[in-house]
């Protein structure tokens, strides 16, 4: 065997022990959700033949030829009974592409398919694409909203960052051949984290937003906006109503926006957003939830405070430190709801719950009170309520006996 042969049998080994190692829920956990001990998908992930010239003719030495810097930041979709994720890829170039990764069960032996998405382009080409979020519309579409960046046109040549964020609209039958539609038009002059809502509103498509004014900086913008599209083939929002505002002194601060499409529950729609805060050391990235009216989509009934999911352990560490992010959750037909998130822009990461575990949270978390004080006054409750029922209870026996 050959030097060659060697180190390419080394390279598929742990290729496969890699994908087919199970995962397990961590211990105990918080009665809400159960987070996974391993990544679902890393930038190892990526299959040998997507980094690595196989013919020894061209590549003597095994060298890796495209490099994979990251694997995060996932659409999700129950497809032909897999779990399959729309995963953001990042080569060592800095360039994202979308791949679909597909898994038997949801939590663990996620590959991806032969082929990244080819994704067509618009008159604009995309300098950079990330972020899908996958909405199975009633009209029989599969829709793929995501983040298109191009350069700022107005930017001058010595600041070669500055961007412009837009909502960039793709549509498939089979998740392997995508259609591009123009992308979205809005007011604001920066759109990220827009989200197609699954269902016709009024007999129009309706989109959460995420207004701002600048590429990194929400400004005057920032907030979860909705607004009413006729068509999806030349998607205009000609207004946008915030729905969901950030707030001083809350883990939604500095901005927050949408995460996957919501989820329709018989009390009211499921939704699961990220905040963002400004720290000493960097912006902070977790996750929140919040539930709207059935009917008035733009109504928010119940919204716990603080965060429901923020970065734990080596989750805290990537290239983006202190930061998780969703853009896809799974509704299984039992109500097991499969939260996909990433870690720090490196990775992806699952965590379990149901349908009844959601309500619950979200139904009874006592809300933001937004000062200190009325946050002692919902922790008191708590603690006299405990103490009342500890008391019945010991009553009870002492009278049983």
């Amino acid at each position: 065997m050959t030097e060659f042969e060697k180190r390419l049998r080394q390279l598929e080994d742990s290729y496969q022990q890699l994908i087919t190692k199970p995962n397990i829920k961590q211990e105990i956990g918080n009665g809400i959700f159960d987070r996974y001990q391993n990544p679902i998908l890393t930038a190892a992930h990526a299959p040998v033949f997507w980094r690595y010239d196989l013919n020894p003719q061209t590549n003597p030495y095994l060298m890796e030829r495209f490099g994979i810097n990251a694997a995060f930041n996932a659409g999700a979709i129950k497809w032909a009974n897999k779990y399959l994720l729309v995963v953001r890829v990042e080569g060592l170039d800095r360039k994202s592409f979308f791949a679909v990764a597909e898994s038997p069960n949801g939590v663990d032996n996620f590959t991806f398919w032969d082929y990244p998405i080819d994704l067509p382009q618009t008159d604009e080409p995309d300098t950079n694409v990330y972020d899908m979020r996958l909405t199975e519309h009633e009209d029989g579409w599969v829709y793929g909203l995501f983040c298109t960046e191009r350069r700022d046109p107005d930017a001058p040549a010595s600041d070669q960052s500055m961007a412009v964020a837009a909502c960039g609209i793709a549509r498939t039958k089979d998740m392997i051949e995508w259609e591009r539609l123009p992308d979205l038009v809005t007011n604001s002059p920066q759109q990220r984290n827009v989200v197609l809502h699954p269902e016709f509103v009024e007999g129009k498509y309706a989109l959460y937003t995420r207004p701002q004014d600048g590429f990194i900086s929400a400004g005057t913008g920032g907030g979860i906006g909705f607004g009413l599209t006729e068509s999806m083939e030349d998607a205009v929002i000609d207004e946008e109503t915030i729905i969901d505002n950030k707030n001083y002194h809350t883990v939604y601060e500095a901005k927050n926006g949408q995460g996957p499409t919501p989820i329709k529950t018989i009390n009211g729609w499921l939704h699961l957003a990220h905040g963002v805060r400004n720290t000493a050391a960097g912006l902070r990235y977790v996750l929140y939830m919040f539930m709207t009216d059935l009917d008035d989509l733009t109504k928010v009934l119940y919204k716990p405070a603080g965060y429901f999911l923020a970065p734990e352990g080596e989750e805290r560490i990537g290239d983006v430190s202190n930061v998780v992010f969703s853009n896809g959750w799974i509704k299984d037909n039992d109500d097991t709801v499969y939260i996909y998130y990433a870690s720090s822009d490196t990775r992806m990461h699952v965590a379990v719950s149901t349908v009844d575990k959601l309500l619950d949270y979200v139904m009874n978390t006592p809300e933001d009170g937004l000062r200190s004080s009325l946050s002692v006054n919902s922790l008191n409750r708590i603690i006299d309520n405990n103490k009342n029922f500890l008391r019945a209870e010991k009553d009870a026996v002492i009278q049983a006996s």
